[in-house]
């Protein structure tokens, strides 16, 4: 993947009042830098919030640990060409099985997965790809991996708020933080040759 000298979206930054404030120290705090998608849903800092415990919510009730929902993203973005969830959970995925096989699953290939990743990668694909052609028999692999109906909903609520997500942000046009791509394994930024390239302007101060 090239890089390119990209804003931080589409979007003049909002007025800094103490909300969005606290929004870009967060990031400042963790990552010494403000990410591109802060600068966009810094427009509504209360809607980042919501969304956020809502994911929060999804993921309790599917009772995933963080290797699964990392797996679920790489899968839910891959599948829908957003190349800034692909880059910054790929490079949490590669540490769990390796920037090999997480290329391979940017790429769409979950062979080399488990049978139980390879049926949460499929779940997510088909839902982003088409919810209207799941079936019965897909809902019931998933009861016989040993998900109970309210976890399969949870995992399902999960994958399409990460859809509206990534949605907001490439909608918007907000590019991947350069430092995001200099972080991750090369093989998985390799793998991700669609969406939004990296941009090259870190964001050090609000």
């Amino acid at each position: 993947m090239t890089t390119s000298a990209t804003p931080a979206s589409f979007l003049a930054d909002p007025p800094l009042d103490e909300a969005v404030q606290q929004l870009y120290d967060r990031d400042l705090e963790g990552l010494g830098y403000v990410m591109n998608l802060s600068k966009v849903w810094a427009q509504s800092p209360d809607a980042l919030t919501m969304m956020s415990d809502a994911m929060r919510m999804a993921s309790d009730l599917s009772d995933l640990d963080a290797d699964e929902r990392a797996l679920l993203v790489v899968a839910t973005a891959s599948t829908m060409g957003d190349a800034y969830c692909s880059l910054s959970f790929g490079a949490k995925l590669a540490r769990v099985v390796g920037e090999e096989i997480t290329a391979r699953v940017v790429l769409g290939d979950d062979a080399q997965l488990t049978p139980h990743g390879r049926l949460l990668a499929a779940w997510a694909r088909q839902v982003v790809r088409d919810p209207n052609a799941t079936t019965a028999d897909q809902v019931q692999a998933l009861r016989a991996a040993g998900f109970e109906d309210r976890q399969i909903f949870g995992l399902t609520l999960f994958v399409a708020l990460r859809v509206l997500f990534s949605t907001v942000n490439d909608a918007l046009g907000a590019s991947p933080d350069s430092a995001l791509a200099a972080s991750t394994p090369q093989a998985v930024v390799e793998a991700v040759d669609f969406g939004r390239p990296p941009s090259t302007t870190v964001h050090q101060t609000a």
